[in-house]
């Protein structure tokens, strides 16, 4: 526990008493004050551990008192209280040097973990990492449970035990596993990825565990799969539930037995190859249905991670909205190196279904339009962009879910060009789901398919549209 006194300053009596009520209760010595200018005096004859201040106060405001606190004395942390009003007043503040700022109203909980975080943290700062995955590719949070997170991936890096990470697509799961892969004895070993949603189902086997010379026709000499490619190494399976089940039970026996068969052989392979799973789904909910093997969940599930989504936490935004700034202005030869606090504030409002990724590709395309050196709310573009981040598809009474998926579908591919693949990662689905939903649509439909665009001929001729024109 602090040895020196809380400082709180709010010219509200009742916001004092409470504050006073709250901290006392959680065992803090704290001291008052109802003005800037009285909590500079008590601040000038004291000495305090933390000064919590409120943004708008009459005469001097916060963010006075906190750049006269921090021109004396730099280190001692200061926490803003503020309302959505004046989030971009607390925001900016933020970069002058404040440790943390809560919004209007908040709970006692929420107050007690942020002065935890500043008491944890020897110099009054927010902890952050920045962890260096390879040259081009960095960890950036300062969230208490991802960092947690990482220090247990850290822990078991070292080990041979299979990992699985699950997360909402665009968290990072990727720079996860190899986070894991840098910090393992085998860092300087194979680190073979592959896409097991982008494995055509009838070479998904060969491309994994390999083949012998004339195993099929084709097969005019040896080929080396995945698994023995990563030998000694790691091997990243992602999008693990997209594996056929008949498959899944060769890979159980490869992981349960350490050795593979390459398809026409006629011994096993030995393999000592560490095991990371990624998925983005819900495993538990596939096994239900049938779709992945419960032994093989068991066997992948010994160390699980899961990255929680970005609108989970959201003082990891401004941190990654500026790393992104400086190095998409860097590569492109930008001179914008700040961000506006409206801007800090619509980002942390903002709903980023796509995560991490998302706010990445925000970022690097207002830089790319954007004018000036401050990024500003108006070069972000979100304002006519739905909560996904992406144009919304009108809805109308009366649209089945099943026609919306198909439109939305349609829509987004041609968004992306027809580019299924970006189509699969937008719409969060594999590119396998993707293919058979198109199948679908044909075949129920009984019309011709112009795969060129990807809608249906009678649709894109105004005949027998079932759906909402976009």
């Amino acid at each position: 526990m602090q040895t020196q006194p809380i400082l709180v300053v709010d010219d509200e009596p009742d916001m004092r008493i409470a504050l006073t009520h709250a901290l006392s209760h959680s065992g803090y010595s704290v001291e008052i004050a109802s003005s800037g200018l009285e909590a500079l005096e008590k601040f000038e004859a004291d000495k305090f551990s933390l000064i919590i201040t409120d943004v708008k106060m009459p005469g001097m405001s916060g963010i006075e008192v906190l750049g006269k606190v921090k021109k004396r004395s730099p280190k001692i942390p200061v926490i803003m209280i503020t309302a959505y009003g004046t989030i971009n007043n607390a925001v900016e503040a933020m970069q002058e040097g404040a440790s943390d700022y809560i919004l209007k109203p908040f709970s006692r909980e929420i107050l007690e973990a942020a002065i935890k975080k500043i008491y944890i943290n020897s110099n009054g700062k927010a902890q952050s990492k920045l962890l260096e995955v390879s040259e081009t590719k960095r960890i950036i949070t300062q969230d208490s449970k991802f960092l947690n997170i990482l220090e247990l991936a850290k822990n078991v890096a070292p080990s041979n035990a299979t990992v699985l990470i699950m997360g909402e697509s665009g968290t990072g799961k990727e720079l996860l596993a190899s986070f894991i892969h840098q910090h393992s004895g085998q860092s300087d070993r194979p680190y073979v990825a592959i896409n097991c949603a982008a494995l055509p189902e009838s070479l998904a086997e060969s491309e994994l565990f390999g083949y012998e010379k004339g195993a099929f026709t084709g097969a005019v000499s040896r080929k080396i799969g995945k698994f023995e490619l990563a030998n000694h190494g790691t091997i990243i399976l992602d999008e693990i539930t997209e594996i056929a089940i008949p498959l899944q039970a060769k890979l159980l026996r490869a992981l349960q037995e350490r050795e593979i068969d390459r398809v026409g052989g006629d011994k096993p392979v030995p393999v000592d190859t560490r095991i990371i799973a990624i998925s983005n789904i819900d495993i538990n909910k596939a096994v239900k249905e049938g779709r992945f093997r419960e032994d093989l969940f068991y066997r992948i599930n010994v160390i699980p991670l899961t990255i929680p989504p970005l609108r989970e936490r959201k003082g990891d935004i401004p941190l990654l909205a500026n790393y992104f700034l400086e190095k998409y202005s860097l590569s492109n030869n930008k001179k914008m190196t700040k961000i506006a606090g409206e801007t800090i504030s619509l980002l942390l409002r903002y709903d980023w279904k796509g995560n991490v990724r998302e706010l990445e590709n925000t970022i690097e395309r207002a830089v790319l339009l954007g004018k000036g050196e401050v990024l500003l709310p108006k070069h972000l573009f979100l304002e006519e962009l739905g909560s996904n981040g992406r144009k919304s598809v009108p809805i109308r009474a009366g649209l089945s879910v099943k026609a919306m998926e198909k439109e939305l579908i349609f829509h987004t591919l041609e968004e992306v060009n027809n580019n299924r693949t970006h189509a699969a990662k937008l719409l969060g689905i594999s590119i396998r789901t993707l293919r058979n939903k198109l199948r679908e649509y044909k075949e129920s439909s009984g019309e011709l398919v112009d795969y060129s665009t990807t809608r249906p001929i009678a649709e894109r001729s105004g005949l027998n549209r079932q759906v909402l024109p976009i």
